[in-house]
Order: C-alpha cells, then sequence, then structure tokens
C-alpha cells in the first residue's frame, strides 16, 4: 500500500496509459512519415489487450461505490468524467481551430464540435464511454438483473462485434463510437466489477510465487505474439481470449513491479493517469512535428519512443505547474461542477 493506494492497480493504470500514449504516438508518427518503423510491432503486440485491460482495471472498485444514492453516484461517475470531456475537447478544438476552419469552414468546426456530444472525440472516447458503463451496472444493478445474464450478453455483444471485422453478416462496425465501443469494451468493464476479489486473489498470488508468474508470463508472451502476427488475433471468441489472457498479465507484471523499489515512475503514471490522458495529445503532436522535422537521422521507431515520451511526461509537468494556481480547473474538478459535495483532490479513473 502506498498512501491508502493498492500499489499493483496503480503499476497496472500507469502500464495502460502508457501503452495507449505509445499507441497513439506510433501510429502518428508512422502516418506523418508515411511509413512503419520498429515500433509497430510493440504496439500490435499490446493491441488485444491494452483497451481490455484498461477498461478492466476501471471496474475494480465498482463494488465499494455501486449501492450508493444516485445523486452521489451519478457525481463521481459521470458528471466527473462529463466534466473533463467537456473541456478537453473545447481545449482541442481550440488548438486546432485553424486548421479545421481551414478544411472545413467555421460553421462545418462549429457542427463537428456540437457532434462530440454523441460521437465520442478523437483521443477522449474512454473517459466518454467510462460513466455510460458506470450507469449501465449501476442500472443492471438496480433492476435486479442476474450478474450471469449481463455478463452473457456482454460476452455475446464482444464476440458479434469481433465478428464485424470478417463477416458482412455482422451488425459492426456500427459507425457509431458509442455503439461498437460500448460492444467490445463492456464485457471486460463489467469483469473487473464482478471478478474483483478474484483479481486480487491473482496479484496476491503473483506476489507470492515469482517464479510461477514469470513462467506464465513467459508462455502468454509466446502464444500472444504467435497469434498477433499470425494475423488472428482479431477473430470472434480469440479476441475475447486474448484480451482476458492479456489483462491477467498486466495484473501479474503489475503485481511483480510493486516488489521493486525502482519502478516509482510507473506508479506515478498510474495515479495521474487521467491526468496523462487528458492532456497527451499536445506535447505528442508538437514533438512529433519537431522530431520528424530537425531529427531524420533518427529512425521511426526511436522517434516514437520519444514521442511517446513526450506524451507521458509532458501532461505531468503541465500538471505539476498548474496545481495550486487558477488553472488547476484543466485536473481538477471544480466545486461548481459537482453535483454532491465534492472532494478536493483529482478522482483517479477508477
Amino acid at each position: 500500500m502506498a498512501s491508502g493506494r493498492i500499489d499493483w492497480v496503480d503499476y497496472a493504470k500507469g502500464f495502460c496509459i502508457i501503452a495507449v500514449v505509445m499507441m497513439h504516438s506510433t501510429l502518428g508518427v508512422e502516418r506523418a512519415a508515411g511509413a512503419t518503423g520498429w515500433m509497430t510491432y510493440v504496439v500490435e503486440f499490446c493491441r488485444p489487450f491494452r483497451m481490455p485491460d484498461f477498461f478492466l482495471i476501471s471496474g475494480l472498485f465498482l463494488a465499494n461505490v455501486i449501492d450508493r444514492d444516485w445523486r452521489t453516484y451519478l457525481d463521481r461517475k459521470v458528471v466527473h468524467f462529463a466534466y473533463f470531456y467537456v473541456l478537453w475537447c473545447a481545449i482541442q478544438f481550440i488548438l486546432k481551430s485553424p486548421v479545421y476552419v481551414g478544411e472545413m469552414g467555421v460553421q462545418g468546426t462549429i457542427m463537428a464540435y456540437l457532434e462530440t456530444f454523441w460521437q465520442p472525440f478523437g483521443t477522449l472516447w474512454f473517459i466518454y464511454m467510462l460513466p455510460i458503463f458506470f450507469v449501465v451496472a449501476k442500472a443492471a444493478r438496480a433492476a435486479k438483473i442476474p450478474w450471469q445474464v449481463v455478463m452473457g450478453l456482454g460476452v455475446v455483444l464482444e464476440i458479434v462485434h469481433a465478428a464485424g471485422a470478417s463477416s458482412a453478416a455482422s451488425p459492426f462496425p456500427t459507425g457509431s463510437v458509442l455503439i461498437d465501443e460500448f460492444a467490445g469494451r463492456f464485457v471486460y468493464f463489467y469483469v473487473g466489477y464482478i471478478a474483483a476479489p478474484h483479481v486480487f486473489a491473482l496479484a496476491t498470488w503473483a506476489m507470492s510465487n515469482v517464479r510461477l508468474a514469470l513462467s506464465g508470463l513467459l508462455i502468454w508472451g509466446l502464444m500472444n505474439g504467435v497469434v498477433v502476427f499470425a494475423g488472428y488475433s482479431q477473430l470472434p471468441f480469440v479476441s475475447l481470449a486474448l484480451g482476458a489472457a492479456g489483462a491477467c498479465a498486466v495484473i501479474l507484471v503489475s503485481a511483480l513491479l510493486s516488489r521493486l523499489n525502482y519502478a516509482d515512475f510507473l506508479r506515478f503514471c498510474g495515479q495521474n493517469s487521467i491526468v496523462i490522458y487528458l492532456a497527451f495529445f499536445f506535447p505528442m503532436g508538437v514533438s512529433r512535428a519537431v522530431l520528424l522535422k530537425f531529427a531524420p537521422f533518427l529512425d521511426l521507431g526511436t522517434v516514437a519512443v520519444l514521442v511517446t515520451a513526450a506524451g507521458v511526461v509532458g501532461p505531468i509537468i503541465a500538471f505539476l505547474i498548474v496545481r495550486g494556481t487558477r488553472l488547476d480547473f484543466l485536473f481538477k474538478r471544480p466545486h461548481w461542477a459537482c453535483l454532491s459535495e465534492p472532494k478536493h483532490v483529482l478522482q483517479p479513473a477508477e
């Protein structure tokens, strides 16, 4: 434990947020350069479990709050994320407005911004979906729907969603980020909620059985790599199995890392994952443009690593600079945006 937090959970969140930044950074560099680098293989390896694990971790502590009254629950699990989503959508549109206006005109830019209220915008779609998952989970519990039924529906949706890439009979993708991502991701969030005791037991086991945990990770890594690079990772049933196995692997890695003292930066990233998630787009974009223009001697893989580092460190620096100032509202929800008595700390995306 560190300051009342569970260390391995913060490590897992740190791993997830860095993986997300890495994906966007690598794809952005390769798209801008018109070529691929060695980091694309790392991104592909992580693809099956990157977001499943993020959503599973987000559901881990739901059992602690799901029975709260609706007002308090909506404040912490809906209004909290809605505030940051609306704020940072506006910030991104303002910063990118010269490009958008040049491409779509003023009216088109305004309409594109309004569309973000029902079509999750760019990198912010994760915090758009989380409140929906929280509400669905609580509504299902309030309606006394057996968890086995909800879980089963989540599994079916994920399988049908995965079939969308290989079967014309599948209704997915629909073109709606909300619908498509709900179908593909809700089951992992709900598993985090329902199976939380087993997840914590797995982490505890790993910390007591290091050799067995490392052996399991080696076997998983080989299997995940073979399936991914053979081109089968996004097939129905396979994607679900890889997502679940990868989430377990991240839990094992995080539990083992929590025994070490030199991985504190990863834990710090996990503690501030929402800060990184909200603001990484700016240092990522700036560093990408600078490196591609002024460091042509670097290979694209190295550029992607440096851009990823900028995307992770930049938001943390910004957070530390604005903390306690009038710009604190960028990362801490103000009193007027609360339905209930606010907690004057940044609520992590759990």
